[in-house]
């Protein structure tokens, strides 16, 4: 066969025939277990080969494993530590045993070359003896795990994230994501190979999955992601961000019943009803139909806690007046350089720092992007770099930052069609939860000149409702106002919601609305709520007041120009 430039699924092979199989046979020992079996069956022909997907499987053991082993792909282009190469130390002793009480054999160990040895740990401050789960791709070490019998843990400093394990999937249709390393290890001594884990477990925000990114390639031809997660908080979070990004349509579910995890159903019921609850995994609820018992929990938590808190910017004068969900849309008018863009900048910075959240830009009139960077950089910076800033460590962290957090999407010619269809990629392959539409009028549908105007409007909007809501995004949409008045003092008035072109059709169809508007005699910026649909979320109506600080181009809570205007005259 010949081999060299060879690719299954898109990966080059690395090492063919890494168990030193017989060529071209489609049956022979199996490499997991015949060293294992009787000396009248070691040489028995228990194992099937498919050299076209790489893939063995074997019937006395159950496993399905990798006959080859593969090339990276889809590295990220940052540059990271690699961890030093010393020896390998196998797991002995105490250890093994240790091993042995949650169901984890020696086998399993060595075939996932999971080693132990001295390492420093911050959480106790001297060098402990660890369990060393070293994170492998292709053939090159790119991180470790280290655990110590405190159950504290760390990553290699400075390695890059990535999935544990993520070898053991290429070349199937179908692979299983845990939660921790003891998880793939349970799963692997269940017959289950073709399983990862995530690096560094799950948390209610900030799930950004930056090791998902690093290996998305290797879930783009999945048939079935089984998702068999900590039945916890955390872990319910971490399960919606994963099926946010990879797609509902692919997601599966497993019921470990009265068990936290995997590694604890393997203790409590053994291997086979492990493995046989990962086959009985259920497909993840149908998008667009709903049954009591897929939002049961929703039901739940609503009945015992109310209305859940909105989420806030971090600047207190606002967060008083206005907060919000995702897989909703805003809408942010004003008259022409009355902030509006800068303030929707100022409000995604915020998300990011308070939840992690990224950001999609679609943003035409921001162009040319490298001033747009600049905008962001000044508001994470919170000042304005100097010459002298360049190659500094701020600034290093600050342009890492931006470059991780921030995309800008650069096209000839935006339509609304072509920027959600690459808001969508970035949901996938970078995790975003912000797409802003700045502005709409330039992003234009391609029913634009076909349909009346009020039409045209709501089926713009509908769409964007559509994206917002499959894919658990908030979109900004940036609307100049078309009708402007002057009042008796020869001032704009105050535009609203009314003012857009569509009129009405904006109000209706807006889970909210926002008002930018500078006010360049008192030299502040106010911002106004003129909807939101949810009461819980904000005050229809309510105002706050923002002076402009140009060093870090932030909006900065003006409590004066609030307190003269509510101020009585003989206050």
């Amino acid at each position: 066969m010949q081999v060299e430039n060879y690719e299954i699924n898109g990966f080059l092979i690395d090492s063919f025939n890494q168990h030193n199989l017989e060529v071209g046979k489609t049956q022979g020992i199996c490499p997991l277990c015949s060293h294992t079996r009787k000396p009248e069956n070691k040489k028995a022909k228990c194992c099937s080969y498919d050299w076209e997907r790489g893939l063995g499987t074997c019937h006395n053991c159950n496993s399905t494993f990798q006959l080859h082993t593969y090339q990276r792909k889809g590295a990220s282009d940052k540059e990271y530590v690699r961890p030093e190469i010393t020896k390998y130390l196998a797991v002995k002793d105490k250890v093994t045993e240790w091993f042995e009480k949650r169901g984890i054999s020696q086998g399993t160990l060595d075939d996932l070359k999971v080693g132990q040895g001295p390492e420093y740990m911050p959480q106790t401050g001297k060098k402990e003896n660890t369990i060393q789960f070293n994170y492998i791709i292709g053939d090159q070490l790119i991180n470790i795990k280290y655990r110590d019998g405190r159950k504290n843990f760390k990553l290699y400093k400075g390695a890059e994230k990535v999935f544990y394990n993520i070898n053991s999937i290429v070349g199937f249709k179908d692979c299983v994501i845990t939660e921790g390393e003891m998880d793939v290890l349970a799963l692997h001594e269940a017959g289950v190979t073709n399983c990862v884990s995530v690096p560094n477990g799950a948390t209610l925000h900030h799930n950004n999955l930056d090791y998902l990114d690093n290996c998305i390639d290797y879930f783009e031809d999945k048939e079935r992601i089984i998702l068999a997660l900590d039945v916890d908080e955390p872990g319910m979070a971490l399960r919606r961000e994963l099926v946010r990004r990879l797609g509902a349509e692919v997601c599966y579910l497993v019921d470990f019943e009265d068990c936290k995890d995997a590694n604890e159903y393997l203790i409590k019921y053994g291997k086979e009803k492990l493995k046989q609850t990962i086959i009985r995994a259920r497909a993840y609820p149908l998008e667009n139909v709903t049954t009591f018992k897929d939002i049961e929990g929703d039901v739940k938590d609503f009945v015992t806690n109310g209305f859940k808190p909105g989420y806030q910017i971090g600047l207190e004068n606002f967060d008083n007046i206005f907060s919000t969900y995702t897989s909703q849309f805003i809408t942010v008018t004003g008259i022409p350089s009355s902030g509006k863009s800068d303030f929707v900048d100022q409000m995604v910075v915020g998300y990011n720092k308070l939840y992690g959240w990224r950001t999609g830009f679609a943003s035409p009139e921001n162009a040319p992007n490298y001033l747009h960077a600049h905008k962001l950089m000044r508001k994470v910076w919170g000042d304005m770099p100097q010459r002298e800033d360049i190659g500094g460590k701020k600034w290093e962290e600050v342009a890492d930052h931006v470059n991780d957090n921030f995309f800008f999407i650069d096209m000839d010619k935006y339509t609304l069609e072509s920027v959600l269809k690459k808001g969508a990629e970035l949901v996938k392959r970078k995790g975003i939860k912000c797409l802003v539409i700045d502005p709409f009028n330039k992003v234009r549908d391609k029913n634009a000149s076909s349909l009346d105007v009020n039409i045209y409007t709501m089926e713009y909007l509908t769409k964007i409702e559509n994206f917002a809501k499959k894919y658990d995004v908030l979109v900004f949409i940036v609307a100049h106002p078309t009708k402007m008045y002057k009042n008796s003092d020869g001032k704009i008035e105050e535009p609203n919601m009314y003012n857009i072109k569509g009129g009405g059709e904006w109000y209706d169809a807006s889970y909210h609305g926002l008002l930018i508007h500078r006010d360049y005699e008192l030299k502040n910026t106010k911002v106004k709520v003129l909807k939101v649909k949810f009461q819980n979320l904000g005050e229809n109506g309510a105002e706050c007041f923002f002076t402009w600080e140009p060093n870090s181009g932030s909006f900065i809570p003006d409590k004066i120009a609030h307190a003269n205007e509510e101020a009585m005259p003989w206050e």
